[in-house]
């Protein structure tokens, strides 16, 4: 139900899928006026919302309900198959995909299917060869940020991984 009959003709647009209103910056459409109004803030600068807690100043309101979660340690979205909870929709729409099996996001190269959109961002690289995380001692570059980290213990000689039947210590779980 809506409080306003303006309200449910906005809602309705969504459900058709009717767009006319279209940001001149970064052409995002949007089915009602108020929307592109709001949404143009992000590219004026204009950050009248502050968070309470903090210093952060946010372009919509909306920006600073999700911020102060972190604050108040809200998490108002719950997978409706496990006792997870999370502070963001967005969040709880990828975690659900663990139960479903859902991969929507697809290479356009070799077709193979991730769940995350970040996933599949990481994996074009192997693709493009664009390896984006740089080591700043010796300017070796690599395709994961995690592989970069793993890289870097060389440098520090950090050796996290310790045999329990030894004294002996390793940088790499694989090495142990």
């Amino acid at each position: 139900r809506f409080f306003q009959k303006s309200y449910w003709i906005r809602h309705q647009k969504i459900h058709n899928g009717l767009k006319p209103f279209s940001c001149n910056t970064c052409d995002k459409t949007f089915s009602d006026k108020s929307s592109i109004t709001q949404h143009e803030k992000i590219h004026t600068g204009e950050e009248p919302f502050s968070c309470n807690s903090c210093d952060k100043r946010f372009s919509l309101k909306s920006y600073l309900i999700q911020h102060e979660r972190i604050h108040t340690g809200e998490k108002p979205f719950s997978c409706s198959s496990c006792d997870k909870r999370f502070a963001h929709k967005s969040n709880l729409t990828q975690h659900e995909r663990i139960h479903t099996g859902e991969k929507p996001f697809s290479c356009n190269t070799c077709d193979k299917r991730f769940s995350q959109k970040s996933s599949l961002t990481q994996h074009e690289k192997i693709h493009t060869g664009e390896k984006s995380f740089s080591c700043n001692t010796c300017d070796k570059r690599f395709l994961k940020k995690s592989s970069l980290t793993q890289h870097e213990k060389i440098h520090t000689g950090e050796k996290p991984f310790s045999c329990n039947k030894c004294d002996k210590r390793f940088s790499h779980k694989s090495t142990l």
